[in-house]
């Protein structure tokens, strides 16, 4: 479904349903680079338990229009427009890596928003080594192929997706390559210049839910742990083995630990 979002075109997938706003609804935020195509799998399932599924690009990404926005202050507010726009007064928020920032942000200061929300591959603070801001800055695809090595697990590098004949890396490399220049580094930067994470976590008071990769080099499960004790009583799950692209990686696991928390 399209939308105008501060004048801009703005769309997001609500799976063959029109928003119901006395359904409960649970929205998806993507991460760097990436669009509301990661949640597919998710979105469909909770659509069919009769909940408004909607999973957003946010500006500059898939087919919102841009630019990208700069800081996640700004994804927040954005989210909370949507919200607003659609008529939703309250909903669950699944953000994965950088949309974890942002679904967390969201959490803090639009608390009327915000039901619970699921940080999947998530730290804060959320550093970014110059070793792949530069690349990006640059435009260059090596930026892209250090995103692609280091979102996946060693045993996803080697195959391992549930469904034959499909690779997980190359897919992933896809879904990358179709970004706008400039997109990554917008996205890069703006998780590493977010350094309000964890006073944000303290205002945080609906449910928090982390699904963290065993195996995810580039936000460690270990790296959690500053932003987690900052929240209050969340929920934490160790995906074993698990990478950063955990929705691809570890579809099932994730899922029923969203079905879990939300309902």
């Amino acid at each position: 479904m399209e939308l105008h979002i501060d004048g801009r075109r703005a769309f997001a997938a609500s799976y063959g349903r029109r928003p119901d706003p006395a359904r409960p609804t649970v929205m998806f935020v993507h991460g760097a680079a990436m669009d509301r195509t990661v949640w597919t799998l998710f979105g469909r399932y909770f659509t069919r338990q009769e909940y408004n599924a909607i999973a957003v690009d946010l500006p500059g990404h898939g087919r919102s229009e841009g630019p990208a926005l700069e800081s996640i202050s700004a994804m927040a507010d954005w989210i909370a427009t949507l919200l607003a726009a659609m008529e939703i007064d309250a909903a669950y928020l699944v953000g994965h890596s950088m949309g974890s920032l942002a679904v967390l942000d969201a959490a803090a200061r639009h608390r009327e928003r915000v039901r619970g929300i699921a940080l999947i591959g998530t730290s804060a603070p959320m550093r970014v080594t110059d070793a792949l801001l530069d690349p990006a800055r640059a435009n260059e695809h090596l930026a892209l192929d250090l995103v692609t090595l280091w979102g996946h697990s060693p045993r996803a590098q080697v195959g391992g997706f549930s469904i034959p004949g499909i690779c997980m890396t190359t897919g992933g490399l896809r879904l990358l390559e179709r970004a706008a220049p400039g997109v990554l580094f917008a996205d890069l930067n703006a998780c590493n210049e977010y350094a309000e994470g964890i006073e944000r976590a303290r205002e945080v008071r609906c449910p928090v839910l982390l699904v963290l990769g065993e195996r995810d080099s580039m936000t460690p499960a270990p790296a959690a742990r500053e932003l987690e004790g900052a929240l209050k009583a969340p929920r934490r799950l160790v995906i074993r083995q698990g990478g950063h692209q955990l929705m691809s990686e570890r579809p099932n696991q994730v899922l029923d630990a969203l079905v879990e928390f939300v309902g």
